[in-house]
């Protein structure tokens, strides 16, 4: 049901989706021109913290996590980041309920996946709210992508694509090697190479 209301509430969030989405993910998408270098990518594959924290790769694994209907996740994250900037006291309180609204509440369209402990702290945080009333919550959502989404996103096509290793018939072949002795060329998590 949680999944459901998650896709039903991603198409509610955009009407004209068919138009505004093919174009949002086009300019989202690295091109060859935009490519970072092959020892950034492979920091990447490092810790997920090295992958959000460039631009490149916070985008291109925003759109993996689109892809998957689990874009919530880094969303709460980077709203949490933004959050810790405020600089002015007065903004606190209604920052913390948009994010509570939007992320954590209930009935939120873009629920995060929080166990209902972390739930209540939160909940309890933003009444008197603090610089760090998410840090816990945020904390939990970094762990979920870090040891879910994170791993499926070094197997999928959306990093894989990213090496072009020169010299060799099979740009992300020696890079899968790497991660995975058992993927090869003709795997079908990975489209074939030219």
């Amino acid at each position: 049901a949680k999944d459901m209301k998650h896709r039903l509430g991603f198409l509610l969030q955009k009407p004209d989706s068919c138009e505004n989405n093919s174009s949002q993910k086009k300019k989202e998408k690295i091109s060859p021109a935009e490519r970072v270098s092959q020892e950034e990518v492979k920091k990447w594959a490092d810790r997920l913290e090295n992958l959000i924290h460039h631009d490149s790769g916070l985008a291109t694994f925003r759109t993996f996590l689109r892809s998957e209907y689990s874009e919530e996740n880094i969303e709460f994250w980077l709203s949490c980041e933004e959050y810790k900037k405020t600089i002015l006291p007065a903004q606190l309180g209604p920052k913390a309920r948009k994010i509570y609204d939007e992320f954590i509440s209930v009935q939120a369209i873009r629920e995060v996946n929080l166990d209902s402990c972390t739930r209540e702290v939160t909940s309890r945080n933003i009444l008197e709210p603090t610089l760090s009333c998410f840090d816990e919550a945020q904390r939990k959502i970094f762990i979920l992508m870090e040891k879910d989404s994170y791993r499926r996103f070094l197997k999928s096509r959306f990093y894989l694509d990213l090496f072009s290793l020169p010299g060799t018939s099979c740009g992300i072949e020696s890079h899968k090697k790497a991660m995975s002795p058992t993927l090869a060329c003709s795997s079908s998590l990975v489209p074939q190479c030219a």
